[in-house]
């Protein structure tokens, strides 16, 4: 029987301020993040969003319910907030923190996409964190 444990992945996209834009960019985040790591729906403990103070358009958690984020999240614990704002902070980002059970051992797929890989280069470019 393999053992488990809960880890955090961590996530941020760049998105336009339209219901398409965040529907389509959280759906690409989340999916990727799931695929990487080999999550289930029956694996998540909860995701947690923030977003910048200029997307009004769409909140994350509404956009991961009617994206296409490769598996069933209608049961999932959901949480957006407001990104603290800070000073040269990169606008229209939104980040997520996925805690699921994960095997005790697993490699960690962080996923930052579009204008976010700027956020952090070292997981955009080798997305993976070992633990």
């Amino acid at each position: 029987m393999d053992s488990k444990r809960i880890y955090g992945i961590r996530g941020a996209t760049s998105v336009e301020n339209n219901e398409k834009s965040i529907i389509d960019s959280v759906g690409e985040m989340c999916d990727s993040i799931f695929k990487q790591n080999n999550i289930t729906s029956e694996d998540i403990v909860s995701i947690f969003f923030t977003m910048t103070e200029d997307i009004d358009a769409l909140n994350a958690c509404t956009a991961l319910r009617r994206s296409n984020c490769g598996i069933d999240v209608s049961k999932c614990a959901l949480f957006a907030a407001k990104e603290p704002e800070l000073k040269n902070s990169m606008p229209l980002m939104i980040r997520v923190l996925v805690t699921a059970y994960m095997k005790e051992g697993s490699e960690v797929h962080h996923v930052y996409l579009g204008r976010a890989a700027n956020l952090r280069p070292d997981f955009a470019s080798a997305t993976v964190c070992k633990k």
